[in-house]
């Protein structure tokens, strides 16, 4: 996206990002959770902040309905206004990768060319694309918020897997069975795999 403003530079820190991991002994990474509402994004998202932060790792989840509160408030959930809450995600989670943080997204993200751009703004490698994969039955019957059933209702207009599109990711880094397995199992794939890559210890 072409920027608006003129007039405007962009200033270079004076802290690299060797000394960042010097000060912070990590690296920063985007562990992006992306399926339908209901597919345990959030749940899974902050157990696994929760398991890092006591291993002594810094970490934050950023939460789809909790940006909606502040950054993204003036967002409705049209086509158009989806793709602006992922562009300004992904900016925020590169910042925090830049800062060696370990970013948590608990994001539907329904449109590849989003994730596709979320990826694209932190170096190879520092991208975790993680795939709940619920089938709209097996979200329905959890049904935690109601949604679904103001979705059917015509309560709710442009929700994903009813009203709106979902398009599943081809080549996650992980995909989680959440529609069968527990949340623990897919917790600990998830460390599992960062462990493998040598981004925790």
């Amino acid at each position: 996206m072409k920027t608006k403003s003129t007039n405007i530079v962009w200033h270079p820190s004076k802290v690299d990002a060797v000394a960042r991991k010097q000060l912070l002994k990590q690296e920063g990474a985007v562990l992006w959770f992306t399926g339908l509402s209901g597919s345990g994004k959030s749940t899974i998202s902050t157990e696994i902040e929760a398991s890092l932060i006591k291993q002594g790792i810094f970490a934050t989840t950023l939460d789809g309905d909790n940006v909606r509160h502040g950054l993204n408030k003036d967002l409705n959930f049209s086509d158009t206004d989806r793709r602006e809450n992922i562009r300004r995600i992904s900016e925020v989670t590169k910042l925090f990768c830049d800062a060696n943080v370990l970013v948590l997204t608990a994001f539907i993200s329904p449109f590849r060319e989003d994730r596709a751009y979320a990826r694209s703004l932190v170096p190879e490698g520092k991208f975790i694309e993680i795939y709940c994969n619920a089938s709209v039955e097996d979200c329905e019957k959890r049904d935690p918020k109601g949604l679904y059933a103001k979705a059917r209702e015509g309560v709710i207009k442009d929700f994903t897997g009813i009203s709106s599109p979902y398009e599943a990711p081809v080549s996650p880094e992980i995909t989680l069975n959440t529609g069968k397995e527990d949340i623990t199992t897919s917790v600990a794939t998830v460390i599992s795999y960062l462990r493998q890559k040598q981004m925790i210890v």
